[in-house]
């Protein structure tokens, strides 16, 4: 019987010019005092930004220090072997108010070579968007670098950008390189390596709260677009009762969309990877070990890798979406 048990964090809010106060009304984020709330993030290994735990015994440590103690239990021991003490993805839930700006992000060579980091592949599942709601990701049609550095310099960027509506339950995958915009009026989760490099390449001609134009990134950002990222996106599944369904299946991360109507159970000792579980509607159980963890709306919990299977009991039904690193196959 394992003493580790499924990890709650507490959120990391930030305040953004283009972000709003969904996350707080719906999600059960406590923002205080502060306003316009475009990030929480769930889950953070990212340096000055690190998870803290909340429920447990463990309560009061963050991630770096329990994966120091507890290695492979914790992550798997294939994830361990390869990222140390480091948690290797990046957990935010999102509320553009406001578009944010288009960037793009580097893959690991460059952000390696850059900046002794990881680069970023992410994916984003949308839980909420307004009438007409839209994400730019990719181009329409490849381009030219000759091509992309005249529309920048003209400020016509977007009018290359492939343009898709935006609808709750769609899921947009964007691997580093790929570049993308979360477009007014979207609430999404961001499931991300671990990595904070981010080049602004466009900002719609807005400026901060100084009056001042933001700063963009064009020259680094130049060596990271992948100029052929382009067309359709959009991923969209049919979500089948109480069986989970594939969003995206990447070497960084696989994420699941599952609804609950009934108990399942999940055996995951064949991954050899810890999972996460954020809860986009209603709330459920984690069984394991003869004692459960409850979870609810807008709650990122992790499973640590230890705890091979567990049973998933809705009250009375739930949305959740279940990531994880696939080393070896999952049943």
């Amino acid at each position: 019987m394992s003493l580790l048990y499924p990890l709650k964090f507490e959120p990391i809010l930030k305040e953004k010019i283009w972000g709003g106060n969904s996350l707080a009304a719906f999600y059960g984020k406590k923002a205080g005092n502060l306003k316009n709330i475009g990030e929480s993030w769930e889950l953070s290994a990212v340096s000055e930004n690190l998870s803290v735990v909340t429920n447990g015994f463990l309560a009061g440590n963050n991630i770096e220090e329990i994966i120091e103690v507890y290695m492979g239990d914790i992550t798997g021991e294939a994830v361990y072997e390869k990222f140390g003490n480091e948690f290797p993805l990046l957990i935010k839930l999102i509320e553009a108010k406001e578009d944010l700006s288009v960037q793009v992000h580097p893959g690991n060579e460059l952000a390696r070579k850059r900046h002794n980091a990881y680069g970023k592949t992410e994916m984003w599942y949308i839980l909420q968007s307004e009438r007409n709601a839209k994400i730019y990701t990719g181009f329409a049609s490849p381009v030219s670098r000759e091509f992309y550095i005249n529309a920048l310099n003209t400020g016509k960027i977007t009018d290359l950008m492939n343009v898709e509506n935006a609808d709750r339950g769609d899921a947009f995958f964007t691997p580093a390189g790929r570049i993308h915009a979360i477009g007014a009026g979207v609430v999404l989760a961001e499931i991300q390596q671990t990595s904070d490099i981010t080049y602004r390449i466009y900002d719609w001609g807005r400026t901060d709260h100084n009056g001042k134009p933001r700063e963009l990134h064009n020259d680094l950002a130049l060596d990271a677009v992948d100029f052929k990222a382009s067309g359709k996106n959009k991923i969209r599944r049919e979500l089948q009762n109480n069986r989970p369904e594939n969003l995206v299946s990447c070497e960084f991360f696989d994420t699941n969309i599952i609804h609950l109507s009934e108990y399942i159970n999940r055996d995951y000792n064949l991954i050899d990877s810890f999972v996460v579980y954020i809860c986009t509607e209603g709330s459920f159980l984690i069984r394991w070990d003869n004692k459960s963890e409850k979870v609810t709306k807008g709650e990122t919990v992790l499973l640590p890798a230890l705890i091979g299977d567990v049973t998933l009991v809705p009250e009375p039904e739930a949305t959740l979406l279940e990531i994880y690193i696939n080393n070896k196959g999952v049943r």
